[in-house]
């Protein structure tokens, strides 16, 4: 207990109060929301940033200032902890594959902006481009430069390089963090091919397939882990898409706490789209009190939005150090199997 009660009395100190001291924009450009906790945000602030500067420390020595890394078992260890903001474009293009596929494609990137745009695609883009992060200073038109620019180019050039997808709505808000992060237009596209070509296949194909299954495999993994949770469900006869859609299409974002969804990222680039699962289970498996309280489909909806909230999700280490843990073992073989039972149960019910 003594480690909590230190910082919080530095709220109470002379100095004015936490408002005053934290910014009203956060690291990453957005602003932070009117009902913003400032003081518990600044009580697991001073606690986070000793853990950050030991792991910055940590990664600086393993990097010793290297462009290209090996996957191995340390380096996995090290990115479950977090990957330090400054390296995060390094580690995640090295993880991912996005750096073998920039080199072996040079001048790629900049041949799709070079050729001709389908006006259908970059109508559609265009519609998107202000409904993305409004909240975000770099977003906004008055910005210099503004950001608006940079993911047209990403998504124009996403949906020339896949015809098949085109563009399609969750892909703004990805392509938007993957700039805010990396802070080039040439990364962010291959982090984006990555992510929708191999970790996340048929996310965002028209038919949304891999979406569709994902959601049911979650179903299926929930009624053998916590089934109280799952009875609740078939009782109100919810569909898990109708609760969970946005968790696995927007990966997190706008759902989940920005740190927390970096660190879930981080995971997500080197381990594949397991975490998605991972971070899910812990989600539901934390609150299934509340969750088993639902008189009527409007309460498990709601009581959905609730447990993305408050301080188990906004302490991004601790939550970080539970979805390795809560939901317990989870193999590649097991949704693989999952994916295939679900995916033909979907297609039989489409035809």
């Amino acid at each position: 207990m003594e480690k909590k009660s230190k910082p919080a009395q530095r709220t109470r100190s002379p100095d004015g109060s936490a408002r005053d001291r934290v910014d009203s924009v956060d690291p990453y450009g957005f602003q932070r929301s009117k009902d913003f906790d400032y003081e518990s945000y600044e009580e697991f602030m001073s606690e986070y940033l000793v853990v950050l500067t030991r792991r910055t420390i940590k990664w600086s020595k393993l990097l010793k200032g290297k462009r290209r890394v090996q996957k191995n078992v340390k380096l996995k260890r090290y990115v479950r902890k977090g990957i330090p903001n400054e390296h995060r474009a390094l580690i995640w293009m090295a993880a991912s594959g996005g750096q073998d596929q920039l080199e072996k494609n040079p001048g790629y990137y900049q041949s799709l902006l070079g050729a001709q745009h389908d006006p259908k695609l970059v109508e559609t883009i265009c519609t998107d481009l202000n409904r993305t992060f409004p909240d975000n200073v770099a977003f906004r038109k008055t910005a210099s430069p503004c950001m608006q620019k940079a993911l047209y180019n990403v998504l124009l050039a996403y949906g020339n390089h896949n015809p098949d997808v085109g563009y399609c709505q969750g892909m703004n808000f990805v392509a938007g963090y993957l700039l805010i992060i990396t802070k080039d237009e040439e990364k962010s596209f291959w982090l984006m091919d990555a992510l929708l070509g191999r970790i996340l296949p048929d996310y965002y194909s028209p038919a949304m397939m891999g979406l569709k299954t994902d959601q049911e495999v979650l179903g299926e993994l929930v009624k053998v882990k916590i089934p109280g949770v799952w009875q609740t469900m078939m009782d109100h006869n919810v569909m898990w898409s109708l609760v969970v859609s946005r968790w696995f299409i927007c990966l997190y974002i706008d759902v989940l706490p920005v740190e927390t969804v970096l660190r879930i990222w981080d995971c997500l680039f080197y381990e594949g789209s397991k975490i998605l699962f991972r971070v899910a289970l812990t989600l539901i498996q934390h609150q299934q009190a509340l969750l088993q309280q639902a008189q009527s489909l409007p309460d498990v909806c709601q009581n959905f939005k609730q447990i993305t909230q408050g301080p188990f999700v906004e302490e991004c280490h601790t939550f970080m150090q539970k979805i390795f843990t809560e939901p317990g073992s989870l193999s590649i073989a097991t949704l693989s199997k999952l994916r295939a039972t679900c995916r033909s149960r979907i297609s039989a019910e489409e035809h």
